[in-house]
């Protein structure tokens, strides 16, 4: 596995700025300004911004770091978690973008970790400290700029919480926001767009709403190169990349791949599979057979053996992992067949480990 992911930039820019426990991993050097500003873009892959980003030059103009990972999966759900307590999801325990609530029942209910579930507390669910919190008992300044709608989510309060929340919907708001929350030193933003990951869920990548999300990110980012504090280092990833779609294989539709199934969790291109007791075996077998060279399939003890979620995986995580894991292989993807119409209907997808997936950007300025 890459070392290279979220985890790693966010340990290794909290240990820049000192906070206790935090290891830098990346080798970051040491900002005497004491100013640091994470910029995510949802959905903005490394090959996508290789493809399309010429258009606009301020991508130029930033310097160029080697790629960072999106580890399996490559989901928001997942990544950000990851960036915001500085584990790999078989510590903090988001797998994916809907995974089953242990003891929920039969055949149990799923959780989906953007939407939440008021019967589950968020700060039990992941209970792993967040860099955002150990940042701010030590005296650092910790924000957190994003759309109104977040704040105080269960996400949020999982994943990200410890920042005070900075609500901007519109990039003049974001980037007044932002530029607020640095003039204090030491300081910590995390700012946070979804438009380009929506706009690739609806239209596709390379499509031309795709294009105007994508000079909307071009905006901020030149707002917030020019506006930010003296002593601000500014650094611009992303969550993970995204593929349009190509085969659509609706499950259980004149196939065998329900047998056995009582729930389908996760995402179009990487499922978390629950079947019938003793039934693991002979499920996975008829994936393997029935689906060939189109997927990759781990049951939940190959999927731990191989590290998918990381070295460590935690008794929770271990009970909220599908019975088996299946990650979509080229264009493909696997439809719940309880939610054809929602599955069907959208064209840019991500969760797999094609590289239009996984490898994103890290590109950085000093202010």
């Amino acid at each position: 596995m890459n070392p290279r992911n979220l985890a790693a930039l966010s340990n290794s820019i909290f240990a820049s700025l000192k906070v206790s426990g935090a290891t830098n991993e990346l080798g970051i050097a040491e900002n005497p300004g004491a100013r640091e500003c994470l910029l995510l873009i949802d959905g903005m892959g490394a090959e996508l911004l290789e493809q399309y980003g010429a258009q606009f030059p301020i991508f130029k103009e930033l310097n160029s770091l080697p790629n960072l990972d999106s580890h399996f999966p490559s989901t928001t759900a997942t990544n950000l978690s990851s960036l915001g307590t500085g584990t790999l999801p078989g510590v903090h325990g988001m797998l994916g973008y809907t995974v089953r609530v242990p003891r929920s029942g039969e055949p149990g209910r799923l959780l989906n970790s953007l939407k939440w579930d008021d019967r589950v507390d968020p700060v039990i669910w992941q209970s792993v400290p967040t860099l955002f919190e150990r940042a701010a008992a030590e005296g650092i300044q910790v924000s957190h700029i994003a759309a109104k709608r977040y704040e105080g989510s269960g996400f949020t309060q999982a994943a990200l919480r410890g920042a005070n929340y900075l609500g901007a919907n519109q990039i003049t708001e974001i980037i007044e926001n932002t530029v607020l929350a640095m003039q204090l030193s030491p300081s910590f933003s995390y700012v946070y767009l979804n438009n380009l990951d929506a706009a690739g869920h609806d239209d596709g990548v390379g499509s031309e709403k795709w294009l105007i999300a994508l000079s909307v990110v071009a905006e901020l980012i030149t707002g917030l190169r020019d506006r930010l504090p003296k002593g601000t280092r500014l650094w611009v990833t992303a969550d993970h990349g995204m593929i349009n779609v190509g085969e659509k294989i609706i499950l259980g539709q004149d196939n065998n791949l329900m047998k056995n199934v009582t729930l389908v969790g996760g995402e179009p291109r990487a499922r978390h599979m629950y079947v019938t007791a003793g039934a693991i075996n002979e499920t996975v077998a008829i994936w393997r057979e029935t689906l060939g060279n189109k997927v990759e399939v781990f049951s939940r003890d190959e999927a731990i053996a191989a590290k998918l979620f990381g070295a460590v995986t935690s008794l929770d995580s271990s009970e909220r992992m599908g019975d088996f894991i299946a990650i979509a292989k080229a264009e493909a993807i696997f439809i719940d067949p309880g939610r054809i119409k929602e599955e069907s209907k959208m064209v840019g997808h991500h969760g797999g480990m094609g590289t239009a997936e996984v490898d994103i950007p890290l590109l950085t300025f000093q202010n």
